[in-house]
């Protein structure tokens, strides 16, 4: 049976999702983004679950998802990394009728067929919608990210979008312009959701001796966000 890498859990989630959810955090991600709050999880961690000692305790909180319409989330990291360790899951939470939903910037090894069939909803992380923007982020190439969305689209599954606003970065219209063309590539979009960039894992850094990229940028403030939110949604979102 496959092993997998999981770095925390978390039981009772409720924004990776719809309903009370249980979150799965994989470690290990290829991407290093300048704004991301979990550096702890970049390098693989040792082999800690077993794909059924990890749906036993995701079956545990079943009783929560039926009451609230919840389910699971696999997020990271980048759980597409340890996709086959992840399709045992899966096929164990689906006896069960367990909503599953995945939390991906879909950056992970490819043939994503096989996974993709057994998730119900997936977030997707927009990172950046330049091939520049994108390399400046997270120090590595858009290509990746494009072919899953590719495999994405072939799945027919539900999409919710998950964008971070950097200030300075996305808060202005050209960066709104490439994201209303960057999601007209994807099928299937329910919700999007605009994140305000904040500064909570600054510490994380400091422990484990990396230095944060934007020392001296303030976070994102909440309203403005929202405020932006808004204007994408009407003065941008599915235009020409």
């Amino acid at each position: 049976m496959k092993m997998g890498s999981i770095d925390s859990i978390e039981s009772f989630g409720l924004v990776d999702g719809p309903g009370i959810r249980t979150v799965v955090f994989l470690s290990g991600c290829r991407l290093r983004c300048k704004y991301c709050h979990n550096p702890e999880m970049w390098k693989m961690g040792v082999a800690n679950y077993t794909a059924s000692d990890l749906a036993r305790r995701i079956i545990r909180n079943k009783p929560y998802f039926r009451r609230n319409q919840g389910g699971v989330t696999f997020s990271g990291g980048e759980p597409l990394l340890q996709s086959e360790f992840l399709i045992e899951v899966c096929k164990i939470l689906k006896k069960e009728d367990i909503h599953i939903a995945l939390d991906t910037a879909g950056v992970g090894n490819g043939n994503y067929e096989e996974l993709l069939s057994y998730v119900d909803l997936v977030l997707f992380d927009v990172k950046h919608v330049t091939e520049i923007g994108y390399k400046e982020i997270t120090n590595l190439s858009i290509d990746s990210s494009l072919d899953f969305i590719e495999a994405l689209n072939r799945s027919e599954k539900k999409v919710w979008i998950r964008q971070v606003i950097v200030p300075g970065i996305m808060d202005n219209d050209s960066y709104l312009i490439g994201l209303n063309k960057v999601l007209k590539n994807i099928k299937n979009i329910e919700r999007i959701e605009f994140l305000p960039y904040h500064t909570m894992g600054k510490e994380k850094y400091k422990k484990l001796g990396i230095d944060y990229p934007y020392e001296e940028l303030e976070e994102m403030d909440k309203e403005k966000c929202e405020l932006l939110y808004q204007r994408f949604m009407r003065d941008f979102y599915g235009r020409e």
